[in-house]
């Protein structure tokens, strides 16, 4: 077990790196670059709001699944806009080679099924498979169009993508995606894309996500990371490491958990574990979040703003076997990152083991105590160093 466990956090610290790999894109206030963890995300997120619009064969949660793999490989072989003049077979190659090492690090089982998983998304033969290439097609040209002030060469590059490009296609396989960003980018067009437009306020406004800082930064300790990413990174040691909960769980809504569960930070802001432990501040905080999942899910239908904030409400009550295990692991990614880059949020806030012990480790144990009893052994020579047993 420790073996197979310690495989599967070398993976998890390994994938850490996508957040520093830039897209052309922008994010949707224009501020900066997005990153490919994020937009693996809002990726993510769109399959699950947009899963109305799949043929009925399409499995959502293989969906969820390759799209938060689909860009791993970008960790050692990059990001190439379509835009650019590039070698796309040596990109492939590439990219058939880092996926090979990235998942080669995962215990056999687990190494092989994901790479197959990834592999199916490339080749984009099956039903899943090509409902998750849809999405990656659309996505950037609504973010784009969206943009508050969305740069000319990009929006020429997203009409190029729609007339001649691979987002051509779309006219076909996802007409009301197609036809929307025709009418962004100024034509009329006689196709009702009214189903689609009622999702997109939402997929729009919690793009805000990606500029929600939070206490811990990146594994190099370059940055602080963002509520975006870390809700991408605790998705992937949700699902790698369910087979550790502590009883029987449905890994398909665990992610969903995950992939929600932190969108109320767009309105009511990031709350660090080690912060002040205020009884009336985290009331107040509570009260923030309730009326900011208010918010944000209705602005979808109403079906899916009733599912969304009834999964978000689980999560936050913890009652149920899904809902502890996704508190558990929403605890244990910000631990390895702190140790990865040298202490991070336990040196700003002066923390000891014990408090780590009280804040982290009772919650991981509820739900996955054999990954706290690996975390554990892993910090404690951190704390024995720096004098806070």
């Amino acid at each position: 077990m420790t073996q197979r466990i310690r495989a599967q956090f070398a993976f998890l610290l390994e994938a850490d790196k996508l957040r520093s790999v830039e897209r052309q894109n922008l994010i949707l206030n224009c501020s900066r670059r997005e990153n490919s963890a994020e937009h693996s995300w809002h990726l993510a997120l769109y399959a699950l709001v947009l899963a109305p619009f799949a043929a009925p064969e399409v499995e959502i949660s293989r969906v969820i699944q390759m799209l938060l793999l689909h860009d791993l490989v970008e960790i050692d072989a990059g990001d190439h806009p379509i835009s650019d003049a590039v070698d796309w077979d040596a990109v492939a190659a590439a990219e058939q080679a880092a996926a090979k090492r990235l998942f080669g690090l995962l215990p056999a089982d687990q190494g092989a099924a994901l790479q197959a998983l990834w592999q199916e998304f490339e080749q984009a033969e099956t039903a899943d498979a090509q409902f998750a290439k849809r999405l990656d097609h659309c996505q950037p040209i609504f973010q784009t169009l969206y943009g508050e002030t969305p740069l000319a060469e990009h929006i020429e590059v997203v009409r190029n993508n729609l007339f001649d490009g691979r987002a051509a296609a779309l006219e076909q396989s996802f007409p009301e995606a197609f036809y929307h960003g025709m009418e962004l980018l100024g034509h009329e067009v006689a196709h009702d894309s009214s189903a689609l437009t009622r999702r997109l306020p939402f997929l729009n406004e919690v793009d805000a996500l990606k500029s929600i800082l939070r206490a811990t930064r990146l594994g190099d300790g370059s940055r602080q990371e963002n509520s975006a990413e870390h809700s991408w990174h605790i998705m992937l040691y949700g699902w790698i490491l369910a087979e550790h909960a502590q009883e029987a769980i449905d890994p398909a809504r665990v992610l969903r958990m995950l992939l929600l569960h932190d969108i109320v930070e767009v309105d009511a802001g990031d709350t660090p574990i080690h912060g002040a432990q205020d009884p009336a501040a985290q009331a107040e905080q509570e009260a923030l979040e309730q009326a900011a999942a208010t918010r944000l899910f209705g602005l979808l239908p109403s079906e899916q703003a009733q599912e969304f904030h009834a999964l978000w409400c689980e999560f936050e009550a913890a009652e149920t076997a899904d809902a502890v295990f996704a508190k558990s692991i929403d605890r244990v990614q910000p631990v390895l990152l702190n140790l990865l880059n040298g202490g991070g949020s336990w040196l700003d806030y002066d923390v000891s083991l014990a408090q780590v012990d009280s804040r982290v480790g009772t919650k991981v144990t509820r739900g996955a105590p054999a990954v706290w009893t690996h975390v554990r052994a892993e910090i404690t020579p951190w704390f024995a160093r720096h004098g806070r047993s």
